[in-house]
């Protein structure tokens, strides 16, 4: 069965640009079109912060505990699913043109970091002072988008927004050596998304150093500098997760996934899957 990719669509205020929606109304929703507890890829921002009691939830086929505190950021593209639970929590759902378009480079550049799961884990965990903080926030937010609500509510509400992600960004970076690293990240945002578009045409680092017109050297400073991998690395990581959005998104063999994975032998394509997760293709379908 076809994964299904959820658009944004606000059912609540008919608003294009964002929504606020309770975990625990997510969880008793029963979609006409999807099942809110198998994979589905996302064509939005969300940003999740827990409130109440823990939980399981799923990003890109691995799961992350939470409890009151815990922070998930999900960018445009990712998978994920729900669990059943008890636990309360906010999720504000936006699209980039929202913030991205009307932020300057900086701005965007740390929404783009905060959001990269390849940059550091879409999960973080407050501290009860940093809690009561972005609580506050939150419920300020919540307040202008379901009481207020009047023509000066987008630019408030982006402005929330914008806030909310400086203050997480500032949190992660504080752990993160690479997310203060500033150097070459928008070449790495870059060779990012040819990757994702291009993994299976080619594994070879010099074919995306060609394409950025750049020598390989150069790509793996890039690649050191920003997560501290090499190039060859980060285009494998991308290319196990290619391959696990399509063993779940289709009805294909495993040897024609091999094939269409870009492996000229079905062999090689096994042992590449086995080598960088442990697993072989069948038991990752068959877990998942």
């Amino acid at each position: 069965m076809k994964m299904k990719k959820i658009n944004f669509d606000n059912k609540q205020t008919g608003n294009d640009y964002f929504d606020m929606v309770n975990l625990e109304d997510i969880i008793a929703r029963k979609p006409k079109d999807h099942n809110q507890f198998d994979h589905h890829k996302i064509s939005f921002y969300v940003i999740v912060i827990i409130t109440q009691k823990e939980g399981k939830h799923n990003i890109n086929y691995k799961d992350y505990t939470y409890k009151k505190g815990t922070v998930f950021t999900l960018r445009k593209g990712n998978t994920h699913k729900f669990f059943k639970s008890n636990a309360k929590g906010k999720f504000l759902v936006f699209t980039d043109d929202f913030v991205i378009r009307y932020s300057d480079k900086i701005a965007s550049l740390k929404l783009l970091q905060l959001f990269n799961e390849m940059l550091s884990s879409p999960k973080l965990q407050l501290s009860n002072s940093d809690f009561i903080e972005v609580e506050s926030l939150i419920h300020q937010l919540e307040k202008e988008y379901l009481n207020v609500n009047d023509n000066h509510s987008t630019e408030i509400i982006r402005s929330f927004i914008q806030v909310l992600i400086h203050k997480l960004f500032r949190l992660k970076s504080k752990d993160n050596v690479f997310l203060r690293n500033q150097n070459y990240h928008f070449k790495f945002l870059t060779l990012q998304k040819l990757i994702e578009n291009e993994c299976f045409e080619s594994k070879k680092v010099t074919y995306y150093a060609k394409k950025m017109g750049v020598t390989a050297r150069t790509l793996n400073n890039i690649t050191q500098s920003v997560i501290g991998k090499t190039a060859k690395a980060f285009i494998d990581e991308i290319v196990i997760f290619q391959i696990k959005s399509l063993l779940i998104n289709s009805q294909l063999s495993f040897t024609e996934v091999a094939y269409q994975a870009g492996f000229d032998d079905p062999t090689n394509f096994f042992k590449f899957f086995r080598k960088k997760t442990g697993l072989s293709p069948k038991q990752f379908k068959e877990k998942h």
